[in-house]
């Protein structure tokens, strides 16, 4: 008959001492599961040496040897010494077989103030290349579903697009052309200030619209559409990812990237060269209400030095950039919504990362254009 498996604990002076008893095999060991816990839980405050007592037991069976092991390792991990009396010679070699194939614990590795930098460095680099690997084949998927719809416009979802042509487009008019505006009134007054020193204010024009057709008009438009639009694809499609709507889209046979990227990706490409026109007429605008107020300049004056100042080429730079930089803001967009995991914090650092590494983006590529345009002489 199964004899009753109990630890007592007591103290000798010193001395803690574990007194075992009762059948320490897998049918017995499961009344004890609360009272191993409680004893394993004290090793971290275990002083003295510590004496195991198993005289008592009268079965051990390899999980009983197991868990004697566990809690050995326990109190020898806080430091303390312990000491075996009483193991029947039967049980010996059970006990020792399975504490030689307890895997030791290796001490916490200790990692200094430079090699902790590089490390970090080194784990930063790896990401970095894994997820521009994984970015690459988002945007290869993507524009291949672009290039079809190309020549099957009936795959493309007009519903969805003109849906997000009215939000990423007409909706943000209004703060497009209020930054426009102050920005090319900045130009005008700081630009006419400094040239006023020289004699040179007229040319205040061509420093407004050079500036503001080239550069300022696609980058703050590209900047503020990343900020509002982006961030709205990813947090969408991130919400729907945690709703698992993703996981049913793809259960029914519907290709999210088709569905949810595509009608994005169209509506930015689409709707930025718009919104980018826009913000040139009124970069150009608020030049001409600081020249006409504060250098002096009557309207016909500015519209004539802005006739001289201005070339189809610097509108067509600006211009060109716009679709690409509507594509690539979308793609970002998208790509982050869908990598989401199942929680909301997720949602809220993809958005962010979104946001972030579409003007990035943005503004690297600008560069490179403006290299490319310089070497072109356009």
């Amino acid at each position: 008959m199964m004899t009753s498996t109990s630890i007592r604990r007591e103290r000798v002076g010193a001395h803690t001492v574990f007194r075992l008893s009762g059948d320490w095999t897998t049918n017995g060991l499961a009344v004890l599961e609360d009272e191993v816990g409680e004893v394993v839980e004290s090793a971290a405050s275990a002083t003295g040496p510590l004496t195991v007592d198993t005289t008592g037991i009268d079965a051990l069976d390899s999980n009983g040897a197991w868990l004697l092991s566990q809690i050995v390792q326990a109190f020898e991990q806080h430091g303390a010494v312990v000491e075996w009396t009483g193991l029947n010679e039967h049980h010996q070699p059970l006990f020792e077989q399975i504490r030689r194939s307890r895997p030791i614990p290796q001490p916490p590795r200790q990692v200094t103030g430079i090699l902790r930098v590089i490390e970090h460095c080194g784990e930063a680099v790896f990401l970095w290349a894994r997820n521009s690997l994984t970015f690459v084949s988002f945007l290869g998927l993507t524009l291949v579903r672009l290039l079809r719809a190309v020549a099957q416009p009936r795959r493309v979802r007009f519903t969805s697009l003109i849906h997000h042509l009215e939000r990423t487009g007409i909706d943000s008019l209004p703060i497009v052309a209020m930054l426009s505006f102050l920005i090319g009134v900045v130009l005008a007054y700081m630009g006419g200030e400094q040239l006023k020193r020289l004699g040179a204010e007229t040319f205040t024009v061509n420093l407004v619209a050079v500036a503001v057709l080239r550069e300022m008009g696609i980058l703050i438009t590209a900047i503020i559409i990343a900020g509002r639009s982006g961030s709205a694809f990813t947090a969408q499609i991130g919400t729907m990812k945690v709703n698992q709507e993703i996981d049913a889209m793809n259960t029914i046979g519907l290709d999210p990237v088709e569905v949810l990227a595509l009608p994005r990706v169209l509506a930015l490409m689409i709707s930025l060269p718009i919104l980018t026109f826009f913000a040139d007429l009124m970069g150009l605008f608020g030049g001409a209400v600081i020249a006409v107020t504060v250098l002096d300049m009557n309207i016909p004056q500015f519209v004539r030095q802005l006739s001289e100042a201005v070339e189809l080429n610097h509108f067509m730079v600006g211009m060109v950039k716009a679709p690409l930089f509507g594509f690539i803001i979308a793609l970002v967009g998208c790509y982050e919504g869908l990598r989401v995991s199942a929680s909301a914090e997720s949602v809220g650092q993809q958005t962010t990362r979104s946001v972030v590494e579409s003007i990035a983006l943005v503004i690297a590529l600008d560069t490179l254009f403006v290299v490319f345009f310089s070497i072109l002489g356009v």
